[in-house]
């Protein structure tokens, strides 16, 4: 099923339910789907075509939903960019995707407009409102006068292209990955099962739309007529808290770092989340230590422990009613799709062996974007069905159940003094020494070590010193696993989508011994 028509139907099947709220607006399907329509004929009449590209550079609101639609409405391909981006990297994503059409927010015209001489074709610009740093854009509130287009069957199909999100680039150059149509159904329709949606959930959204976490949460809302309230940030948190408690929100999705704030808030109301049924995290492994506390908060809202990649959307998920007994577990896999840890052979992994983390199912990519190479060397055979699997890179363990652990990123193990260490377990036991609100850990090439352990840590105590940390990580880690220097920082080094990076850590450190 193509994703417009999800709107679609709610259109018709829900036309007096909120589909969306965002600040101080309220849209509902009817509404949201007509303006979809409007915009895509207005798309259509500027040149887009079936299987073209659009960029859209936007925050969370209204005009960003729309566009999405839009786009799947006229036919076309969404090439989502964070609003944070540089013109650097808008020209590369544009030289590299080459759009028929860019749809940006206002206030980025100054960035588009530095962009725009370094991209190669000729690109219809749109703005939400005016701006003098691009005098020739058109405006998307006059395109939202067109007469909505015909909903006529012109032959496209589930397994068109949809997406291509871009990976953030952190080891390299950004790959696009190609999602259909399909594969983003496949990975929503298996989320909103897990985790019950109906058209009654309300769910609050901080996560930019951008990124394919924030992204399904608007799919999942949509295929199941529950109301998504958007919000363009967690820059104000108790604002986005009094939101949820004003909206009586149902789900709420989080990343490690929303979780580490919310945790550092001194009396924070948890009436506040009374009307919460689920939360969900996803974006990075949350430290066992933020599940505990996070569950003595709130005790009586459902906790989801997710893992995913962009190449798959979603790969596991761990039940709430397992949590207690396997708190630092990414669970099975989602329904519809397997995962298991191979070894280097590629065959099953032994139970408690550390392997690479497969993926196979509906949910999987098409590939990259015009990198024949980069796709054949992450997809590949599976030589039990025949079938083409996903390697994510990232080392797992499993146990005799099958439930899955992550281990580490294949390049963010750390080799010292002969030894392989887990970041994750050095992270783990940081988290369990009061006064660590949040900590990140890599390895820093060492002449001797060839690689020396070094811990970033966001302090919750500013009285907390380098020796208590220190004799922490001696208490219960062995030798080699003890960092060789800890680093306190206002806050940890993140990629554009909010994970946590330790390549950009490991730069920081670089460039401060090149400094120095």
């Amino acid at each position: 099923m193509r994703l417009e028509e999800h709107l679609r139907a709610r259109a018709t099947d829900a036309s007096q339910r909120t589909a969306l709220v965002c600040a101080d607006r309220r849209l509902g399907y009817a509404e949201l789907w007509r303006s979809a329509r409007c915009l895509a004929a207005a798309l259509a009449k500027a040149g887009v075509r079936r299987d073209d590209r659009v960029l859209v550079i936007m925050d969370n609101g209204v005009e960003a939903v729309l566009s999405i639609f839009a786009i799947w409405t006229a036919g076309a391909v969404l090439v989502p960019v964070n609003p944070s981006a540089k013109a650097g990297r808008i020209a590369f994503l544009a030289n590299h995707s080459r759009p028929t059409a860019i749809l940006a927010e206002r206030r980025l015209a100054p960035i588009i407009a530095e962009a725009a001489p370094q991209i190669s074709a000729e690109t219809h610009i749109v703005l939400t409102a005016a701006h003098a740093a691009l005098p020739d854009a058109a405006n998307l509130g006059d395109l939202l006068l067109s007469d909505p287009v015909p909903t006529v069957d012109d032959g496209r199909q589930a397994d068109d292209l949809a997406a291509i999100l871009y990976t953030s680039g952190s080891t390299g150059e950004p790959k696009g990955v190609m999602m259909a149509h399909a594969n983003l159904d496949a990975a929503t329709s298996s989320i909103a099962s897990y985790l019950e949606n109906t058209e009654d959930d309300i769910i609050l959204s901080v996560l930019p739309l951008s990124f394919g976490y924030g992204l399904t949460q608007l799919l999942t809302a949509v295929r199941t007529g529950a109301t998504l309230v958007l919000e363009k940030s967690f820059a104000f948190p108790y604002a986005v808290f009094e939101r949820l408690r004003d909206e009586r929100a149902t789900g709420f999705p989080l990343v490690p770092s929303i979780v580490a704030m919310m945790l550092q808030m001194k009396d924070l109301d948890p009436a506040l989340f009374a009307s919460l049924r689920y939360i969900t995290s996803a974006a990075a492994p949350l430290p066992v230590d933020h599940i505990r506390r996070l569950r003595d908060y709130l005790p009586n809202v459902h906790l989801y422990s997710m893992y995913g990649q962009t190449e798959c959307i979603r790969a596991t998920y761990l039940s709430p009613g397992m949590l207690e007994r396997r708190p630092g577990s990414a669970g099975l896999a989602i329904p519809g799709a397997q995962a298991y840890v191979v070894d280097e052979a590629g065959q099953r992994a032994k139970p408690g062996d550390i392997g690479e983390l497969v993926v196979s199912g509906p949910n999987v990519m098409k590939g990259y974007w015009e990198a024949p190479d980069a796709t054949a060397a992450a997809l590949r055979p599976d030589p039990e069905t025949g079938g083409l699997r996903l390697h994510t890179g990232d080392l797992f363990t499993a146990d005799v159940d099958g439930f899955l652990t992550f281990v580490a990123r294949q390049d963010d193990i750390i080799k010292s003094r002969g030894e392989k260490v887990s970041p994750k377990e050095v992270e783990a036991v940081l988290h369990t020494l009061p006064g660590v609100a949040e900590a990140l850990v890599a390895g820093i090439p060492d002449p001797v070590l060839g690689q020396s352990i070094k811990a970033f840590i966001v302090a919750s105590d500013r009285k907390l010193t380098e020796r208590e940390v220190l004799r922490h990580c001696a208490r219960h880690l062995e030798d080699y696993m003890v960092p060789k220097t800890i680093e306190f920082v206002a806050t940890l080094p993140k990629t554009d989508s909010g994970k946590l990076s330790r390549r950009l850590a490991v730069a920081m450190t670089t460039s401060k011994g090149l400094q120095a």
